[in-house]
């Protein structure tokens, strides 16, 4: 099939070899791969803080660009959210009401894609070191991607998963949380990575960079071994 990939800002500018790695794992299972260069931000920062109309400005080329896809693949649990789950939400009401739910129902975040709309489990992926799993807010609480990340480390070779005790606790990023409340945020970064730690893992690994950012940063402030990895960084490694 034909997929668009959506590329949340802070990947395009960050972190590109995630981007890159999605399109070589979706391309070496057949498929078609675009990446529109005028699709930006999807508008979750303003949505988030409460400005809807300035979301909305943000929101309509997005929507505008994906009108007619046929598979919408978004690389962050949590701009997956706001194309599948509260694009609905922000254009309700208006013209574009049933633009934006026709478009929600292609959406899917990466992992949730391989595995229940692909049907894929394994990619032949080998990676030798002890890992533990974070649970992105949006990918496990608005989309519910819990299974299909865990499904997809299980068939890599020489990978041993190992859970922390607060998987699905924030580890607070959180986009513009993060700016306005450095010093709660700090505060849950540190509850989540003393959680990591205590597993024994090599690495964090996430299918939100956003995250990972958040949690490296501060690993990195300790001083600790601990490394972070997107899920894709790990499934490309063949």
């Amino acid at each position: 099939m034909k997929i668009t990939l959506f590329i949340p800002c802070f990947v395009d500018l960050l972190y590109p070899q995630v981007g890159i790695n999605i399109v070589q794992i979706l391309e070496r299972l057949g498929h078609t791969v675009e990446c529109p260069p005028e699709l930006a931000c999807c508008g979750q920062p303003a949505f988030n803080s409460g400005y809807w109309d300035e979301s909305r400005a943000v929101a309509e080329p997005v929507l505008d660009r994906l009108q007619g896809s046929e598979a919408v693949v978004i690389a962050s649990g949590s701009c997956g959210a706001m194309l599948k789950v509260f694009y609905p939400d922000l254009f309700a009401g208006t013209k574009r009401s049933d633009a934006a739910r026709a478009l929600a129902s292609r959406c899917f975040e990466f992992s949730d894609f391989l595995v229940n709309r692909l049907g894929v489990r394994d990619l032949g992926a080998s990676f030798t070191a002890k890992v533990t799993f974070h649970d992105g807010c949006h990918g496990l609480r608005e989309l519910g991607n819990k299974r299909p990340a865990r499904e997809l480390l299980a068939h890599v070779r020489g990978l041993e998963l190992v859970e922390m005790r607060d998987a699905e606790v924030c580890c607070g990023f959180g986009g513009t949380f993060a700016a306005k409340f450095p010093m709660i945020s700090t505060a849950m970064a540190e509850v989540k990575c003393a959680s990591a730690l205590e597993t024994g893992a090599d690495y964090i690994v996430s299918n939100d960079s956003s995250c990972l950012m958040q949690l490296q940063g501060l690993l990195d402030r300790q001083g600790q071994h601990i490394k972070t990895l997107h899920l894709a960084e790990i499934l490309a490694r063949t």
